[in-house]
This record gives structure tokens, sequence and C-alpha cells, in this order.
């Protein structure tokens, strides 16, 4: 599933590319913001989104998530703690989510108030970059603990982040991280994009998380990435006008 990429995963590709496209518009009318969280296994980002769902709901802001694993609802357990609407998403093997999946759910469970909704994609760096979710704000995260080369090693998914997040960084001293080297390789990858340091124990980061996320709702400009998963539409501008374009990842997918 998570092979080089061939004429079929390239026609697999295209089909979701179009799903997604139509997805996005379909959101756009609903004036819902969709945010796919990507990253490693124990990156640490079911904490920190469990804190930003508390937080949100705590301002009051129509919030909701899904998320998405292999197997086992406890991520939908823990999240459900924050008070948000959560669903489990169960992926029957794959590695990643498509826009199918998500549309089903949009269709079937996702409350009719809702603003902003949260994907925290299957833990796995390689294949969930490559598919568009038709999602408003593409965010990378990435522990301390995983090495400063990451973004080198996985360029796809670096580079098409909206936003950059390191987590754990309460371990970034213990784990020898050299935060100055990662930065360097992420503007490498990825000119320009933000990165937010976060520390879900101390609670580091979880407001600049959040208020980016709702800045980019509400239409502040968007950093746009060398491998943007969209061609970005400023919240809720031309309900379909995004859905004749192609995904351009498609130019940058890799094996």
């Amino acid at each position: 599933m998570c092979d080089s990429v061939d004429v079929t995963t390239q026609a697999v590709l295209a089909k979701n590319d179009g799903l997604a496209a139509s997805l996005r518009a379909e959101l756009t009318r609903r004036r819902v913001s969709v945010v796919n969280l990507l990253s490693s296994p124990g990156s640490g980002k079911t904490e920190l989104l469990g804190r930003v769902l508390a937080r949100a709901v705590e301002r009051g802001v129509p919030v909701a998530a899904l998320t998405a694993d292999l197997a086992t609802e406890n991520d939908a357990v823990r999240l459900a703690r924050s008070g948000a609407p959560v669903k489990q998403l169960l992926t029957d093997g794959l590695c990643h989510l498509e826009a199918r999946q998500l549309r089903g759910h949009v269709e079937n469970w996702l409350p009719r108030d809702t603003a902003l909704l949260f994907v925290e994609n299957v833990g796995n760096l390689v294949c969930p970059a490559a598919y568009d979710l038709g999602e408003s704000l593409r965010i990378v995260l990435m522990a301390v603990t995983e090495g400063e080369d990451k973004p080198l090693k996985y360029p796809t998914a670096f580079g098409s982040a909206h936003l950059v997040v390191l987590t754990k960084t309460d371990l970034a001293e213990p784990a020898g991280f050299d935060e100055a080297a990662f930065n360097a390789q992420v503007e490498r990858v990825n000119p320009g994009v933000e990165i937010v340091r976060s520390c879900a124990r101390t609670g580091e980061g979880v407001d600049v998380v959040l208020e980016r996320v709702l800045a980019a709702r509400d239409g502040a400009p968007v950093h746009r990435p060398p491998l943007a998963p969209h061609p970005h539409v400023h919240d809720h501008e031309s309900a379909g006008g995004d859905a004749g374009h192609a995904s351009a990842l498609s130019a940058g997918r890799v094996s």
C-alpha cells in the first residue's frame, strides 16, 4: 500500500483528488474548515489535539474531530474528554485516509453547526502526505525525539504543510535535539513555513495552534507550501472555485 507510485496508484490518486475537490466545495458551502493533522506514530498529536479541542470548546467554537487508526477506538475516547464531538474512523488496514472515507462521515455524522473539523490522520508520514482530504489547512507535527533530519527524510509531508508543529519540546535537552538544524531543514523543504513549538504537558503552543487555525478559517493569509495539497481558497470564497483544480501534490509525490 505504500510502494513506489505506478500507473494504477496514479489513477487512484487522481480519483481521490477529484473527490477531495468536490468535498472541499461542499464543505466551503457549509462554512466548515477542515484541518488535516499528519505525523509519525508517537509524535504526541493526539494529546496536543485534545488540548486544542478543549480550548476551542471553552471559547465556544463549534468544533469536532475525526481520528483515524487501523484498529481500536482509544484515541476517540481520549479526545472526547475535551467535550467536543469526536468520531473514530477505522481504516481496515489502510495506512492513510482518503477523501471518500471522510466524505461518508461528513455526510452521516458531522454536526450541522460545525465550523471547524480536525482530522487526525493515521500515524504515518509517507502515504497520508499524498492524499488530499479536501482540507483547508494541513499541519505536520514532529516530536523532538524523532531527530532533526526528519524533514529531509519526508519532504512530501513537510513540503506540503501550511504549518509545522514541533512537539514534546520539554524533552529537547535530554534528547539532544538540535533545534537550529531542524529549523534549517524545514526551511529547505518548505521556505517560509511557520514552526510552532508545543508541549501538551505544559500547554506550550496550544493557544498558538488554535489561533493560527481560527485565523485561517476567518480568511487570514495562509502560507503556500511548495507542494500545496490544494489551491488555497480564502475562507469560504467562491464555494465551487477550486472544484476543478487538480491537487498540486501530484507534482511532488514520492515513493
